[in-house]
């Protein structure tokens, strides 16, 4: 094989890898507990989207007690904590790797 197939080849795994990146980006998988009353979604790609809570979660003895506004607040709050660590590990998992390839861009992982 020429140094021109192996060039050929490696942009076609190129372009197939980050259409499967775009891919997963846009698939949304939800995982749920407690009978449903906490569902959680992210990409394909394992990104935090979004929580959903239902009183039940909140206070199974009284669910009634929970107001939306309370539920909201919840959500939102545990969102954002979630999007904090998640850009934590992100930069963390980007700064160990730029060490180990010396800055070098190696497609498929995503840093």
């Amino acid at each position: 094989m020429n140094i021109m197939q192996m060039v050929k080849q490696a942009n076609a795994i190129t372009a197939k890898v980050k259409k499967v990146q775009d891919e997963l980006a846009n698939i949304d998988l939800t995982g749920e507990s407690a009978g449903g009353a906490v569902k959680v979604v992210c990409d394909g790609q394992g990104k935090f989207k979004s929580i959903k809570l239902t009183a039940e979660a909140i206070n199974p003895e009284n669910p009634s007690s929970v107001d939306q506004d309370t539920i909201e607040t919840l959500e939102d709050i545990i969102s954002s904590a979630i999007n904090q660590a998640s850009d934590k590990a992100a930069k963390e998992a980007e700064s160990r790797m730029k060490a180990v390839t010396g800055g070098i861009n190696i497609p498929g992982l995503n840093f």
